[in-house]
């Protein structure tokens, strides 16, 4: 069961050549750690030695400057995936359906409270698009379904509209809707996607981002959701009262204000992630599957294929990717990477030719 939940590769085990590794397998910021952070962490160091802020004060604050939702909808998380793990322990889901492949983490946290799981599958035919009438007809028999928006591995994006047609039925028949948005803020625009400034209204709506991808924090973790002031007072009462801890905090101020390094993050993965795509669309022996945000997903071609192989080939010269056989809903064949730097894309996109080319 642990093995079925496991995520990226790890980069605490020594690298073959004794160097550090080139992770692919994390979906992080490729520009990253901001400097403002980074400034803000080592000018806020003595203040580990106090108790962080529990209401979180000065980052609730920037978050609705930077989100324009309501500080009174804001929950903040050690990360997105502690908020789910909140969410199902405060309202103990008995039924979760999920569209997979989607990320581990939500029936993970949905395992936890004992709850049934369910899938909905997306298709392949249909290059993995939401089963929305699926969906639909689920409200009413689960308590509770969880969207990944974009989808995490396939890329699918939803609108806010389709997103928001599935949550007024969810109201009606009495089921919730999580959307987790963790990867929208690599958009150069989210306006047509995110349902952020909807969720503070909605009872059965909690939508979840992570400040921790795009700010490459994963080390140090934070997140945030939006939901309606009723039921996210319900999750406050669940949570530890310093579940963000004040390095956390400051970072969050920080980069929150940062907006050279937002702007500058979002050009460099629309043009990394164009440019990868069209260098791994030419290599033999893979389905590319085109990406939205900073992550590629792909499938190996022909019979028999499958990425561990191709993966323990890459690990072998210090190259991490992520091996999706075990995301519900796909074969062996199925694999994703992140969007770097040039450089390293560059380094990657060599290997990946030289290794595909000997399958």
């Amino acid at each position: 069961m642990i093995k079925r939940f496991e995520h990226g590769g790890n980069i605490y085990q020594p690298a073959p050549d004794g160097g550090p590794w080139l992770d692919f397998s994390a979906n992080i910021n490729p520009l990253g750690l901001p400097e403002s952070i980074r400034q803000a962490l080592a000018a806020h160091l003595d203040a580990v030695v106090h108790y962080p802020d529990p209401a979180g004060t000065a980052l609730r604050q920037a978050l609705e400057g930077a989100y324009g939702v309501p500080g009174g909808t804001i929950l903040l998380g050690n990360g997105a995936a502690e908020l789910f793990y909140l969410y199902m322990h405060t309202f103990r889901p008995q039924r979760v359906l999920l569209p997979v492949p989607s990320f581990s983490e939500y029936e993970r946290a949905a395992r936890a409270v004992g709850a049934v799981i369910g899938y909905e599958y997306l298709k392949e035919d249909d290059d993995f698009a939401f089963p929305w009438e699926g969906l639909r007809r689920a409200c009413g028999q689960v308590d509770c379904i969880v969207i990944g928006n974009p989808n995490n591995p396939t890329g699918t994006l939803a609108t806010a509209d389709e997103v928001l047609a599935l949550a007024e039925v969810g109201a009606r028949k009495g089921t919730d809707i999580l959307v987790d948005e963790s990867f929208l803020d690599f958009l150069p625009s989210d306006e047509a996607y995110s349902v952020l400034d909807q969720a503070g209204d909605r009872d059965n709506l909690f939508v979840i981002r992570s400040l921790t991808k795009f700010y490459a924090l994963p080390g140090l973790r934070l997140g945030f959701g939006v939901t309606s002031p009723l039921r996210r007072g319900l999750m406050e009462g669940h949570k530890d009262g310093w579940n963000v801890n004040v390095l956390a905090q400051y970072a969050g101020v920080a980069g929150l204000r940062d907006r050279a390094y937002q702007q500058a993050s979002r050009q460099l993965v629309q043009k990394e992630k164009d440019w990868l795509y069209e260098q791994m669309t030419a290599l033999p022996g893979l389905h590319v599957y085109r990406p939205c945000v900073n992550f590629i997903f792909w499938r190996l071609t022909g019979e028999g294929k499958r990425t561990a192989d191709l993966a323990d080939a890459l690990r072998a010269d210090g190259i991490l990717i992520r091996d999706c056989t075990n995301y519900p809903g796909l074969t062996a064949a199925y694999g994703r990477n992140a969007v770097r730097p040039r450089f390293e894309n560059e380094r990657f996109v060599e290997k990946m030719r030289e290794k595909l080319s000997k399958f």
